[in-house]
């Protein structure tokens, strides 16, 4: 349940798929309007980025607990077994949104209170946080993939963290290019969508690194494979001598009949 068939190199494997080689917002291109409309300052897209790191972990966890405990299949049982053929899965995606919108107004008043600096910086953005397709999207990949709690809860991490990493890095070089001279024709969105691919196209350089899926298990030991295979090798060697001992008490009868045929 909590960790399932993955090992700890598994989940280090599933956050550094999630954050780089299977990135949310780059490889997914989930959450591209919070991206390229808050990217102007550093300071705003770190806060941003934060927020929607934070967002995204907490909430993929609660609503892994949602679909486990309440809309999965038969996820009724703990309440009682009669309860096993009753789905609630139409109501899954309604039931995210909420837990969705519910912890971002709580991160909205906790924010107004903490960093009022921030809050209004990041203005009519940080309400929608609340329906950022990376935040769904985050979500409903780790249930379509069936992780357990701890893999799930890493993978919403991995993929806040890749959404953050790439918002920050795009506005340090956004702040370098306006000191840059750029032709007319790619200004603005054109040199936007340059920069993002070159991004891209750096994080895909770790695509051969796939430790995430959990290995094939056996059922008995190292030990006791080669002692298996090692009474195997003896019982096919004995067959084989028993089974040609015939043949060649056969072939010596027919030698020794010869020669008195001959003499």
């Amino acid at each position: 349940m909590w960790l399932g068939e993955y090992t700890w190199l598994n989940v280090f494997g599933i956050f550094l798929q999630a954050t780089f080689i299977q990135n949310i917002l780059l490889s997914n291109f989930l959450g591209m309007c919070s991206y390229l409309a808050c990217s102007g300052r550093v300071s705003t897209a770190n806060g941003l980025g934060m927020s929607v790191a934070l967002v995204l972990t907490i909430t993929g966890s609660i609503n892994w607990a949602v679909h486990a405990f309440i809309t999965g299949p038969k996820a009724l049982t703990w309440l009682s077994p009669a309860l096993a053929n009753v789905n609630l899965n139409f109501l899954e995606l309604i039931i995210f949104i909420v837990v969705i919108a519910a912890f971002t107004q709580i991160l909205e008043l906790l924010l107004e209170k903490i960093s009022r600096n921030l809050y209004l910086s990041l203005g009519i953005f940080l309400p929608l946080i609340a329906v950022n397709c990376a935040i769904l999207g985050g979500v409903l990949f780790g249930i379509t993939r069936n992780y357990p709690f701890i893999p799930m809860m890493i993978f919403s991490l991995g993929a806040g963290c890749g959404w953050w990493l790439a918002i920050v890095l795009f506005a340090t070089i956004k702040e370098k290019l306006a000191y840059s001279d750029i032709p007319k024709n790619l200004q603005g969105m054109g040199i936007s969508f340059i920069t993002t691919g070159l991004i891209a196209m750096a994080f895909m350089s770790l695509t051969g690194i796939d430790i995430s899926k959990p290995s094939v298990t056996t059922s008995g030991s190292d030990t006791e494979i080669y002692d298996i295979s090692s009474s195997e090798i003896k019982d096919f060697k004995s067959e084989t001598k028993m089974n040609t001992a015939p043949s060649q008490h056969a072939t010596k009868v027919k030698a020794i009949n010869r020669k008195k045929g001959k003499a």
